[in-house]
């Protein structure tokens, strides 16, 4: 299952508004999200709103995309078998709603070849039983766990650390 919008913008209140459509969109809790180093997921905004929602962050290692894989592979698939055949010079389409179209066809219609030919929609009904629901969810989130990470993160964990070793001595 995936959620497909289109933004103007990588600004903290398109990636929120974002992180809505996929809760809205998808029939089971979200218990984390997993995303590269853009600078719209790392943002105080951002991190409270998955908080909020009970969902752990984790993003992959930098410049190393091969750990996003199915990212990857399912952008590939936006690319030669939807992007390809729209006009993006033709102003007056509503990409959004093209968008939403192709994630209705993409999540219940579309054979994927590493879903032995079902469905995203036809798989998740096959494992319905082994999803849990948010209370379970939510009861496994610990937010102590679970630290804030604005863009600089390396660098305020490494001004913290010196700052204690001077401190101690």
């Amino acid at each position: 299952m995936r959620t497909i919008r289109v933004y103007p913008n990588k600004k903290a209140e398109s990636t929120i508004h974002f992180l809505g459509e996929i809760l809205n969109t998808f029939p089971f809790p979200v218990q984390r999200i997993q995303t590269d180093w853009g600078t719209e997921f790392f943002n105080y905004d951002f991190h409270y709103e998955l908080h909020d929602h009970f969902i752990k962050f984790r993003p992959i290692k930098p410049r190393a995309p091969h750990l996003n894989g199915k990212v990857e592979r399912s952008q590939q698939t936006d690319k030669t078998e939807f992007w390809n055949l729209i006009n993006l010079s033709d102003k007056t389409l509503d990409l959004n709603v093209m968008a939403m179209e192709w994630q209705e066809f993409y999540n219940k219609k579309r054979p994927h070849s590493s879903l032995n030919g079902k469905t995203p929609m036809q798989k998740l009904k096959s494992v319905e039983h082994l999803v849990p629901i948010q209370p379970d969810v939510s009861e496994k989130f610990w937010e102590s766990n679970e630290e804030i990470l604005p863009r600089n993160y390396k660098y305020l964990k490494f001004i913290k650390h010196r700052n204690k070793k001077t401190v101690i001595r």
